[in-house]
């Protein structure tokens, strides 16, 4: 393809100098470049693909790099790189000494925080804009968090925080769970437009002025406020942590966002932006399967079909893992399988088919996940919480506090132990052997093969305790 639009950006600045009606054939070009690229290399691409028009209109509105955007996780960062001065080192992508398939801050000025585990962007936003205060600093602070990284308790602390300190950041909500629905139609793109506009603002505080020694007339237009809003908006929860909620609104309608954001852009108190995303956007077959397009190997991009080829016809220690974790339920009816949202990755897929009732998928809630497994155990039931070694990290307070402490009887099956390679710094599970060694009464095991791998899963069941096995 021909990327007449795409070619002649380097840096954000490059981008600014587009006329606005421009912008929808960049997307285009934007996306059809991601999707030629990553299927050379491998990488995540059903993330970034749902992002593409959102980083269009972020480095066209916000005067980055002074202003930061800190994105979450990094999966959909991609675009963000190739606006960024990363285009031509592409190919490079999760190669040795080429680009990193997350935000690296030694990598480029533009990439504001790195990260690779989830829900950590609108703390790191706060911290940024109260340093940006302390050294009189005039930039923005913008985070980019999902759906899902909303399901971590750290995004929620960090929303608590932002709204009791009156912070100016702009959290963007990017949405691609829920379908566009009828009120992402023009009439609600006009509402949002006029609802975010300086017009509006001031038309709202001089009518609150009129009413401020008329008390009882401004209670009743406050609570009729407050009723409409909660018929026509889902942001009351995001209000009551004292931020102003604009959204939803259609991600993919890049000169929307574009207007929507220059509206926010200079608005004062913490703001909350709610966008409806596709993940997998503009190529089919992401589309219809997200979640085998999330993270790939390098693949046709005609046909989708991977072209990796497999050395070994063996199994892989997941899917071990998976066919002992089915026939074990099947002998053992207080056998219970816990996942932080990992389903796919942890080899639990079959076991949601055949035990739904067993299975608890708890979101990206690594610390709940083990403290809910130790309430299970004083229940008399056995949890086995199959996790990855980087993600256990994260629930360290809580496998020393909750479990080990009440010596509580938990399997933790940790998967991505040791160098995991492509993923790079964040993924690595190189701490877990350290960090659980030095636990009291803990059994730790490391198989080497098949058969050890299935024994070692036995021991750790009947292992009265906390046991842990580690495979790759």
């Amino acid at each position: 393809m021909d990327y007449t639009l795409l070619d002649k950006i380097i840096y954000p600045s490059d981008l600014k100098k587009l006329d606005y009606g421009q912008l929808q054939t960049l997307a285009k070009e934007l996306r059809e470049f991601l999707i030629e690229s990553v299927s050379k290399t491998g990488g995540h691409l059903a993330a970034g693909l749902g992002t593409v028009e959102l980083t269009i209109a972020l480095h066209y509105i916000f005067n980055t790099p002074e202003d930061k955007l800190i994105w979450d996780i990094g999966h959909q960062c991609y675009p963000h790189k190739i606006l960024t001065g990363r285009k031509e080192f592409m190919s490079s992508l999760r190669k040795k000494d080429g680009l990193s398939g997350f935000l690296k801050r030694d990598e480029s000025e533009y990439d504001a925080f790195g990260a690779g585990h989830s829900s950590t962007s609108i703390s790191a936003a706060i911290g940024y804009e109260i340093a940006s205060k302390i050294n009189n600093v005039d930039n923005k602070v913008v985070a980019i968090i999902g759906d899902g990284g909303l399901t971590a308790g750290m995004a929620f602390e960090a929303l608590s925080h932002a709204g009791g300190l009156k912070s100016n950041i702009l959290v963007i909500i990017n949405d691609n769970e829920m379908s566009i629905s009828p009120n992402v139609g023009a009439m609600h793109k006009y509402l949002t437009r006029m609802l975010t506009s300086k017009t509006f603002s001031s038309i709202k505080e001089s009518g609150k002025k009129a009413l401020g020694n008329m008390q009882t007339i401004k209670d009743i237009a406050k609570k009729v406020e407050g009723q409409a809003k909660s018929l026509i908006t889902p942001g009351l929860l995001f209000e009551e942590l004292g931020f102003k909620y604009y959204g939803p609104v259609d991600g993919h309608d890049v000169l929307n966002l574009v207007d929507i954001l220059k509206n926010l852009r200079d608005k004062s108190g913490p703001k909350i932006l709610h966008i409806l995303t596709k993940k997998g956007k503009g190529y089919k077959l992401a589309e219809q399967n997200p979640i085998t397009f999330h993270g790939v190997t390098p693949f046709n991009a005609k046909t989708g079909i991977t072209e990796s080829k497999k050395v070994l016809n063996k199994l892989t220690y997941t899917q071990i893992f998976s066919k002992w974790i089915d026939e074990m339920a099947m002998k053992n009816k207080k056998l219970v399988a816990i996942t932080p949202a990992m389903r796919e990755g942890s080899g639990l897929v079959e076991f949601e088919k055949k035990y739904p009732e067993r299975y608890f998928d708890v979101g990206i809630a690594e610390q709940h996940a083990i403290t809910f497994a130790g309430g299970l155990s004083c229940g008399g039931i056995k949890p086995i919480v199959a996790i990855y070694s980087t993600f256990l990290q994260r629930a360290y307070d809580q496998v020393i506090h909750d479990v080990v402490v009440q010596d509580l009887d938990i399997l933790l099956a940790i998967d991505r132990a040791g160098i995991v390679g492509a993923d790079g710094e964040t993924h690595q599970g190189i701490y877990d052997l350290s960090f659980l060694r030095i636990l009291p009464k803990a059994v730790i095991m490391t198989p080497s093969d098949e058969k050890e791998m299935c024994s070692m899963l036995t021991t750790g069941y009947n292992h009265k305790g906390l046991a842990a096995v580690r495979y790759p």
